[in-house]
Parts: C-alpha cells; structure tokens; sequence
C-alpha cells in the first residue's frame, strides 16, 4: 500500500538548468534559477501513482534560501536531498519509520551544519529503505512506511536499491543538485550505481555521523550522490569535518578541497587492478564493464588482471559487529532525542521510543502499516546480541580482514593504486510480496565498506536502457586520489547514458 507523500507548497521560481558539468567552477551554477526547475520536477514527477515517492518532504522556502546563498562559500545555494535518516533543523528525521513520524529535533547533524556554512541549501528530504534496510533480511529496498516505495525513475517498475533509495532516484531525476545519502554496506554505492549517478562512500571518519540514526559505529558514513564526480567532490568537501562527539573523526585523514586536481589528474600510467572474479555472470553487465576498461587503458592506464577469492569469513564477523553494534547505538540515539508529542489529536506526552525494545513493541502493535510487507527478525536478533568479548573479536577480525588481509593486500601484492569492478546489476523489477533479487555474483563493495575504506561509483552505461556503474577502491584516506581516477574516467568514458523514461520498463524502450 503507497503512503501518502508530504508536500509543502513550493513556489516556482525562474527556470534554469539543474546539472552541472564534470568541469564547472562553484561561480558559474544560477542556484535561484535552478531550484524553480527542481521544484517544478519534484510537483511534476515525484507524487501521484505513478510517482518517483523519493522525496519527503520539501521546503518551500528553498527558494528564498538559495537567492540569499547565492554568494556564499564554495556551494552558492545549491540544493540538498537529505536522507531522512540525518537531522535537519527544520525537518523531522524518520528514519522511514511511523514511530518516528513526529522526531523534531530542530537540530542540524553536524555534517548539515558543515553544508550551510559552504553555502548550501536543505531541499527536503529524501525517501530511505526504512531503519537504513536493517530491519529484516526479506526487506524490498527503497520501501519505508512514511514514503512508501522509491522508483527508479529510468523504469518505474524497477528498485531503485537501498538504503539511500530516494537520494539516488532523485538525482538522476534532477529533483536536486545533489543529495546526501548514508551507507553501512553498500547504501550509497548501490543506489547511485542502479539510478546511474555518482555516489561516494568517503573512509569511515571523513564525515561526522552525531545526529544520525545509527547502524554500526564501524561502517556508518554518510556521502554526497551528484550527476558528476566534481559535485560529489564539492559536497564531499562541505560536509566533511572534525566532530569532537564522534571520535571515529579526529584521527581522519582528509584535504581541505577535493575538487582540487580532479580536471588534471592524468590516467597516464596509472596502474589499476580489474577485479576478474568480481564482474559475475550477467554477460551484458561484462561486455559494458569490458568498454569501460577499455577506456581507461585508451587513457593511457595500466590494466592489472586480479584473480582473487574472497575469504567469506569476514561477512560473518561483519553482520555480528552490525548486531550488537544496532542495539547499542540505536538506544544511545534515540535516548538523546528530544521528547517527542502527539501529532493534532494525539497525546501531548512525549511518546519517543526510547530504546530497541520500544521500536520492537511498536512495530508489533503496528503490524498492519509497519510489518506487511517484511518482519523485524534483524531488530529482534540485535536486540539480543549482547556479548561484548565476541563482539570485539568479531570486529577485530572483520577489520582485518576486510582492510589488511583484503584491500591492503591487493593493492600491494598487484602493485595497482587503485582497484576496479562492476559496482552491481542492473535495476530489477520491485516486488513487494518477495523482497529484493539481488545478483550477488557482481561487485566487489563489501571489503571497503567492512575496513571503512573509499568507495566510488561513476555511471559507465547501462544494459537494456538500465543504468550499470563502476566501482574504484583505494587505500583508507586515498578519497581524493579516488575521486581524482573517478574524474579522470568520466572524461575517457565512451559510453553513452541512457536518460530517465519515468515510464515502466518495456523490451520496445
């Protein structure tokens, strides 16, 4: 069943392009022209039945906001998608869930704070996969209860992935400039990569994760999801920052621009790792991973061929730290929250879940709008899980692995700077009644995202009119020189990307 969208009345403002170019300069974007198309589109393709359901709720005074942002720091009022589950002042944070649908905090998440200080403008924010996908195992990704089900906007009846579902179907619809999404394993990268834009999963202490709603203290981060890899520099560039309440911050490693030397940066001699046993078994996803390597060595880069298995062991390992890690920073968070009153008619005490146990008693006594469609089996387990001593093996050998034993190995055993694979299929047909299908055959995204590691995908094309993209991985703290290789294919790429139908999927296109 769709839930309703909450829309604000918007005011249209002049037209204006909503892109921006791999090589434009912050000074060139007209953010007052642009946020009028965004709003129109986001009236025009977001609501209604057949509706992309990626965004929220929006502002309608953004407008105003982007004209008195205009001259202000790098980002000079462009507009934000924020992932309801990161705090904005003037939004409620949901997270996608009803127990949450009155959580005013009326504060900024830091890494918010980040963005307007650079000149940036909150849009609204956009539709998750509920609880960030961390619910149940049975889940169908871009679905929350507050959003209903996120469409992919180049074949409306096709997933548009999670958890970050709304933040990529609304990019590559153009409803933003950009948006911010947040990833554990593979919420960021997985909806970019099927929506087909740019989505960066900066190292884990990049960017601040104080104000928002938490999975793992290991692997959370949140990232920027733009059209080009320049954007996504620029956001990464906003919103990263030191935060003396999240001490996975203060070590961190980062450059005060991540624009810089991005139009520069040369694939000459660069040597790069091909991932062989992670391209899978879609043929066609090959034959497009195949053109754009052959990009890339066009560009003067060194293809290293790389056999390499994967020690599973890790996964295990990974989902224990994920457990125990859930109900330990869910409590924290929602205990910090302010209280939370009815809504009109509702009690006027405050009715904020407290803990795990409380999200896990309201989902069972809102079986009906909350639990239709999938459980909360994960909730449950995580809500148990409880030792701390196998906990704390767990993530030791989940880290290493993942980073020493995986990525750092690679890298140094190939003598490769970077590492290269498809980041994941194509889109497939939403399914309610039976969850996600997702090809696990494809993609390597999973050691960088258990290490805390740098993940970039960039659209390289698409099979049958399906956005596919590829996937560069580094060293920790190589983001710059990540977006830098990102860059630098973007400009070889010789693909041709397929445009949004906001129509369902046929075989005729």
């Amino acid at each position: 069943m769709k839930k309703p969208i909450i829309s604000l009345v918007a005011l249209p403002l002049a037209f204006g392009t909503t892109l921006s170019s791999a090589e434009e300069k912050p000074a060139e974007y007209d953010a007052v022209a642009a946020v009028g198309e965004q709003v129109e589109r986001i009236k025009q393709y977001n609501d209604g039945e057949n509706g992309l359901n990626a965004v929220i709720t929006y502002s309608f005074t953004a407008g105003f906001k982007a004209r008195e942002m205009s001259d202000v720091g790098i980002l000079r009022g462009r507009t934000v998608l924020v992932k309801d589950n990161i705090e904005t002042e003037e939004f409620p944070t949901t997270a996608g869930s009803l127990a949450l649908k009155h959580n005013f905090t009326r504060r900024d998440a830091p890494l918010i704070a980040n963005m307007r200080a650079a000149g940036g403008v909150v849009l609204g924010k956009a539709n998750l996969s509920e609880w960030a996908n961390v619910r149940s195992n049975n889940s169908t990704s871009g679905w929350s209860a507050v959003g209903g089900l996120t469409r992919n906007p180049h074949a409306i009846d096709r997933n548009s992935c999670g958890s970050s579902s709304g933040s990529g179907s609304a990019v590559a619809a153009g409803l933003a400039w950009g948006a911010i999404g947040t990833e554990t394993n593979g919420s960021i990268t997985c909806p970019a990569s099927i929506n087909g834009v740019v989505g960066f999963k900066p190292s884990v202490g990049i960017v601040s994760r104080t104000h928002v709603v938490p999975i793992s203290s290991t692997q959370d981060t949140a990232g920027p999801m733009t059209k080009t890899v320049f954007d996504a520099a620029l956001l990464l560039t906003a919103i990263a920052g030191e935060d003396a309440a999240d001490s996975a911050t203060l070590d961190a490693v980062r450059v005060s621009d991540y624009t810089a030397g991005l139009s520069e940066f040369s694939l000459q001699g660069v040597r790069i790792g091909v991932m062989r046993g992670q391209i899978g078994d879609n043929a066609k996803v090959a034959e497009v991973f195949g053109t754009a390597l052959a990009d890339l060595e066009a560009a003067g880069a060194i293809l290293v061929d790389i056999e390499h298995e994967v020690n599973t062991e890790m996964f295990g390992n990974s989902f224990a730290v994920l457990m125990y890690e859930l109900r330990e920073g869910m409590n924290k968070y929602l205990d910090d929250i302010p209280a939370i009153g009815g809504g009109p008619g509702e009690t006027d005490t405050d009715v904020a879940p407290r803990s795990l146990s409380d999200l896990i008693a309201f989902n069972n006594e809102n079986a009906d709008s909350e639990m239709r469609w999938f459980d909360q089996s994960l909730f449950e387990l995580a809500n148990e899980t409880t030792d701390r001593e196998a906990y704390e093996k767990a993530r030791e050998a989940a880290v290493r692995i993942a980073g020493e034993e995986t990525l750092d190995m690679l890298l140094a055993k190939h003598d490769v700077a970077f590492l290269v694979a498809p980041t994941r299929g194509p889109a497939w047909m939403s399914d309610l009644a039976l969850g996600d299908q997702f090809n696990g055959s494809i993609g390597f995204g999973s050691p960088a995202a258990i290490a805390g590691y740098p993940h970039l995908t960039v659209p390289m094309g698409a099979v049958e009119r399906l956005p596919v993209g590829i996937s560069f991985f580094g060293a920790k703290w190589a983001d710059h020189e990540i977006l830098k290789v990102g860059a630098a294919y973007e400009r070889a790429r010789s693909a041709k990307l397929p445009e949004p139908s906001f129509k369902p999927w046929s075989p005729e296109g």
